[in-house]
């Protein structure tokens, strides 16, 4: 039913080429819908899911949970993307990395057990590529089907557990040739585990696996940062860490 679809969101990712509405046959017109063609996506491509982003809902009809496929997942001192407008369009946040399975389970899980799950936590970046036209007027659930616009997610050092719980607002700042972008950064959902706990309770009880090593991002701190390709870039969360990273163009 969603082959044409999914071949047809595949290619955007690749080509890095924005295009129109989804085909209006198969269009998703709700989250089942929307998250079925997430599914189609992961079984079609041949690597797995690393990680989830997540927002606490937006509406009752309007749930934020995508996945996170592992060759876009980035660490060390360079960072692969495909550039926009000529940029590194990416979004500071916290990814939360389990240290055991959460099976899909009927009942869902406590918030102590999602957090006993919690085995790092680590400053991260949400590589950020928009893949419809600007003015097609794509739906909330094409959106979602196509994974939100997330591209990829890039992994740095570990920060302290209980600092990142806490991390209700941050001062952000990348510092690239001498040039600093900074932010007073707040949580879009005041504290960044909340969206974790919906995202795990919410997907286990649709059947969705959550596995050992994966990575859940739940929201910027500074919406999306433009930065240069092949600059060193120096970005601190003032209070919990930093780190240097250089983006380059896939």
């Amino acid at each position: 039913m969603y082959a044409q679809i999914v071949a047809d969101l595949l290619a955007r990712r690749k080509s890095n080429i924005k295009g129109q509405r989804l085909n209006e046959e198969a269009r998703p017109k709700s989250l089942d819908e929307a998250f079925a063609i997430q599914q189609a996506v992961a079984k079609t491509r041949s690597d797995s899911i690393s990680g989830w982003k997540c927002l606490l809902p937006l509406d009752v009809d309007k749930q934020i949970a995508a996945p996170i496929f592992s060759d876009t997942v980035e660490t060390g001192a360079e960072c692969y993307l495909y550039p926009q407008g000529g940029k590194a369009r990416v979004e500071p946040e916290i990814a939360f990395v389990l240290g055991r399975d959460l099976p899909a389970s009927e009942t869902g899980y406590s918030e102590q057990e999602i957090d006993d799950a919690v085995a790092s936590c680590h400053m991260a970046l949400e590589l950020m590529q928009h893949r419809f036209e600007d003015a097609c007027e794509a739906t909330f659930f094409e959106k979602l089907a196509d994974c939100m616009v997330n591209q990829g997610l890039f992994i740095g050092p570990e920060i302290d557990k209980a600092a990142a719980y806490k991390a209700t607002s941050i001062y952000v700042s990348f510092t690239q040739n001498g040039n600093t972008q900074s932010f007073d950064g707040v949580h879009p959902n005041e504290l960044p585990f909340k969206p974790l706990h919906w995202l795990i309770n919410t997907m286990t009880k649709k059947g969705v696996d959550f596995k050992v090593g994966q990575a859940m991002i739940t929201g910027s701190y500074a919406g999306i940062v433009d930065a240069d390709f092949d600059e060193c870039c120096t970005i601190k969360y003032t209070g919990l860490g930093e780190y240097t990273v250089t983006f380059k163009s896939r």
